[in-house]
C-alpha cells in the first residue's frame, strides 16, 4: 500500500529529534487561503479527500507512538499537525485499523475535538516509505499536552481549572457518544491544551463507531488491546465488549491525575490489572480530595464514573452536568 511522506526530503537540515517528545497524540482551526478546508460531510473509504503534497510540509517532530509519528507543519500555508501512522511489522492489521479509526471523526466538528483536515493512503510515487500505512492532516491546537500540564508544570492546577479540564473533556466526549464514537484511549496525554487554555481531545486510533445508540449494549469486539492499562475500564481488562462507559471510566482517572498530581498505579503491569478487574483496586485518594468541600465533592464524582459496571456510571451529558453545577459554585 503506497503511503506517506519522506522524512528527509522535507525536514530542514539538521534537524534533530529533540529526546523530550511527548506522547503520540493529535494536536485548532484550519483555514487555507481564503477557503475552509475540512471535511464537512463522513467520507467512504474509496473516496479521500485530495492532499496536495506540494502544499503540505513537513517541520518538527511534536511525538511518536506505538502507531506512529506526529509532526508539526504547514498546509497552504497555515499551521498543522500530520500524523504518520507506523506500518508495524508484528501486527499489520492493528496498524490498519489504528489509521482508519482515527477517520471515525473525519466528518464532525467540535471545539473540544481535535479536527481531522484530510487524509490518505496514497503519495506520490518519489514519496514512498515502506514503513508507512497512511497519513493524516488535522488541525494543531499547539500549546502542550494535559499530561505535560499535570506532571511538568512547577504549579499544581488549582480545582477550578481541573473543573473547567473536565468541563472541556467531558463536551468533546458527550459530542463523540452522541454520535456513538468510543474513544478507548483517554488520558491526559491524549488531550492538548490550547493556546487559549481549551482542552481538545486528540489520538483516535483506538476508538470504535458503535453499531447502535444505546450505550448500554456492548456491541464492539475488540479485535487488540485498545487503549493504556492504567486507564482501561474492567470490563475491557476481561475481555468484554466496548460500550461509551469505558470512555467515563478512563475520565475518572484523567480527573483523578489533574487532581493528585500523581500517577494512577505503580508496579507490574500485569499485577495492576489483576487487581483492578479482580480485586477492584483503584488508585488512592490524596489528602486533596478530602481537605475541602468541593475536593469531596470531585471525589463522589470520581468514585462514580469508575464503578465497577458500567450500568453504574453516569452517561457523559450526566456527568457533564454535574461537572458544570460545580464549576458554577467556585
Amino acid at each position: 500500500m503506497p503511503s506517506p511522506i519522506l522524512v528527509h526530503r522535507i525536514l530542514p537540515n539538521g534537524f534533530s529529534p529533540a529526546i523530550t517528545l511527548r506522547p503520540c497524540s493529535s494536536p485548532n482551526q484550519f483555514r487555507g487561503k481564503g477557503r475552509h478546508i475540512s471535511f464537512t460531510k463522513a467520507l467512504p473509504r474509496s473516496s479521500w479527500y485530495t492532499v496536495i503534497w506540494d502544499e503540505l510540509k513537513l517541520l518538527d517532530l511534536l511525538g511518536s507512538g506505538g502507531f506512529g509519528w506526529v509532526y508539526k507543519g504547514t498546509y497552504y500555508g497555515q499551521t498543522v499537525a500530520i500524523k504518520k501512522v507506523r506500518k508495524c511489522t508484528k501486527n499489520k492489521l492493528a496498524a490498519r485499523q489504528s489509521f482508519w479509526a482515527e477517520l471515525n471523526v473525519a466528518h464532525l466538528i467540535h471545539e473540544n475535538i481535535v479536527k481531522v483536515v484530510a487524509a490518505t493512503t496514497s503519495v506520490p510515487t518519489d514519496l514512498e516509505v515502506e514503513d508507512s500505512v497512511g497519513t493524516i492532516i488535522m488541525e494543531y491546537a499547539g500549546g502542550i499536552s494535559l499530561d505535560q500540564r499535570i506532571y511538568n508544570c512547577p504549579d499544581p492546577l488549582d480545582i477550578g481549572r481541573c473543573l473547567t479540564f473536565s468541563s472541556d473533556i467531558v463536551s468533546g466526549l458527550s459530542f463523540l457518544h452522541s454520535h456513538h464514537i468510543v474513544h478507548l484511549d483517554l488520558k491526559p496525554a491524549n488531550v492538548l491544551i490550547t493556546e487559549v487554555g481549551r482542552c481538545k481531545i486528540g489520538d483516535f486510533g483506538c476508538s470504535h463507531k458503535l453499531t447502535t445508540g444505546n450505550d448500554l449494549t456492548p456491541n464492539v469486539q475488540l479485535l487488540h488491546l485498545a487503549g493504556t492499562y492504567t486507564h482501561r475500564a474492567p470490563e475491557l481488562l476481561r475481555g468484554c465488549s466496548a460500550t461509551l462507559k469505558a470512555d467515563i471510566y478512563s475520565f475518572a482517572i484523567t480527573l483523578w491525575q489533574m487532581m493528585s498530581r500523581d500517577q494512577p498505579y505503580s508496579g507490574d503491569r500485569q499485577c495492576v490489572m489483576y487487581a483492578v478487574v479482580a480485586y477492584n483496586r483503584r488508585p488512592s485518594y490524596s489528602a486533596v480530595f478530602n481537605e475541602s468541600p468541593m475536593g469531596r465533592k470531585i471525589r463522589s464524582i470520581i468514585d462514580h464514573c469508575w464503578e465497577v459496571e458500567p450500568n453504574d456510571r453516569p452517561c457523559a451529558k450526566q456527568l457533564l452536568e454535574n461537572i458544570n453545577h460545580l464549576e458554577a459554585q467556585i
